[in-house]
């Protein structure tokens, strides 16, 4: 075989060798890049939600987990192995709100999630995807840039009003009104009170008011809700008794507390008729004209177009007879 003839086979198979590694190496970076956009496409669906589009746990649904979900761009996640990660993606973690997802992910679509977190966030630290995108329906999201600091917590939401300036003013008022139905537990500085149990389960018997609540005491508004026995009502009274317990019992409770189960949902809470501290100024046209007129900002309504003065004055009358006496008015004339 002469000289030429075998440099010809070599540059050949050189060449043909050279092709099919260049092929493969292709292949291979298509294959990754695939297989990237795969886990990207589960993390969005299954894992964000508590973990964040971008991996930084910043959710809503962290702020109610203990212990929180795993914070991917921290530098503790670095310790992580992949192996570990396949694992708990697998099975779940003991005592904590990670579940396993064997039976929603295939080995290989795990295998996929946990090379992109591990790529995207551990390693990167990008920002993967933001939800409000033009995609998303929000274009030129950032023209709403005023309540960001209320939906970030950099500005607590209970931050009295009078501290703010004119754009965090706005800022708040614009996450009132639109950003707080997704963004609904912004950073307070003070938490308030929880829901108290028994709150959510009075009245028993699918909200059959029975006298059983009250003969046992299993609930602490129960005995609210049954009016005082007195003496000798007068007629007016009695007759204010009626609409008493027909318009005004379903706030301020049938013994006229305001500490019944609807009374204790509302804010401010229904006055209590009973206080000797509020009702001991309190005269007759002052609560005429309350009950007419109604109080701005609470809960309390006007009902001069539902009950005439003479009927508020009957109620006016059970008041005072059943729950605290009324203030006698001193006539300026004598």
């Amino acid at each position: 075989m002469s000289l030429l003839i075998r440099c010809l086979l070599i540059l050949t198979v050189v060449s043909n060798y050279s092709a099919a590694t260049a092929a493969d190496h292709v292949f291979n970076l298509s294959t990754t890049a695939e297989k990237h956009e795969q886990g990207r496409k589960i993390y969005n669906y299954r894992c964000y939600f508590c973990h964040g589009y971008s991996g930084d746990a910043k959710t809503l649904a962290s702020t109610y987990l203990t212990p929180k979900p795993r914070n991917f761009i921290h530098r503790n996640s670095r310790d992580l192995s992949r192996k570990y990660m396949i694992q708990i993606v697998t099975s779940g973690k003991k005592d904590t709100a990670m579940h396993g997802f064997s039976r929603l992910l295939t080995d290989l679509e795990i295998y996929a999630v946990v090379d992109f977190v591990r790529a995207e966030f551990i390693d990167n630290q990008r920002l993967n995807t933001r939800y409000h995108t033009t995609e998303n329906g929000w274009p030129n999201h950032h023209r709403y840039a005023e309540a960001f600091p209320f939906a970030t917590g950099s500005i607590p939401l209970d931050k009295p009003w009078q501290q703010l300036n004119q754009q965090q003013t706005r800022g708040k008022q614009l996450f009132l009104t639109s950003c707080i139905t997704c963004h609904d537990r912004s950073f307070v500085n003070i938490e308030g009170d929880i829901w108290n149990k028994e709150s959510i389960s009075y009245p028993r018997n699918n909200y059959s008011h029975t006298i059983i609540d009250a003969v046992s005491s299993a609930s602490i508004y129960a005995g609210h809700d049954i009016a005082p026995e007195v003496e000798s009502l007068s007629s007016t009274a009695q007759s204010g008794k009626q609409l008493w317990q027909q318009n005004c019992a379903f706030c301020h409770a049938a013994d006229g507390t305001g500490e019944n189960w609807i009374g204790s949902f509302l804010e401010p809470n229904p006055r209590n008729l009973t206080d000797n501290h509020f009702m001991q100024d309190k005269t007759r046209d002052f609560l005429l004209l309350r009950i007419r007129n109604g109080l701005v900002n609470t809960s309390m309504p006007a009902w001069k177009n539902v009950l005439s003065d003479q009927q508020i004055h009957q109620i006016i009358s059970y008041i005072d007879e059943a729950f605290h006496p009324i203030k006698q008015e001193v006539n300026s004339q004598l």
